[in-house]
């Protein structure tokens, strides 16, 4: 691995399989930076796109923050719907069932994972923060 890589996000193949999901590219960047210590995907999610699936990571203590690049996403959880802009960040904390949706426009969106004090181990056939 190079000691410097640079990528935009559309140069990052969006995954294709049985788990696709219409409206969304979903894209491994932690595995195109070769990033080791935390989970990273880049999603580029269309204008009116509610397919992101709802989850929660509570099984494995693993938190999500999720940063919007462009666009805006609606960020649902525990009964909320929270309006995130370009530039705006946010935390998820493991046991939060979370959902992203689009409404007018389309978002890019980088997610970022890991569990608090715990060496980081990729899932296999992994969805978020690969």
């Amino acid at each position: 691995m190079q000691p410097i890589t640079i990528l935009r996000a559309d140069e990052i193949e969006a995954y294709s399989g049985p788990h696709e999901i219409p409206g969304i590219k979903f894209r491994t960047a932690r595995q195109a930076l070769g990033v080791t210590s935390w989970g990273m995907n880049v999603l580029s999610l269309d204008a009116h796109c509610d397919g992101y699936p709802e989850h929660d990571h509570q099984s494995e203590a693993h938190e999500e923050v999720y940063v919007v690049l462009r666009g805006s996403v609606v960020l649902q959880a525990r009964g909320e719907e929270h309006v995130l802009e370009a530039g705006q960040m946010v935390r998820v904390a493991p046991e939060v069932k979370r959902k992203l949706v689009t409404r007018d426009e389309a978002a890019l969106v980088l997610a970022l994972g890991g569990t608090p004090g715990k060496a980081y181990e990729a899932a296999m056939g992994s969805g978020s923060s690969d």
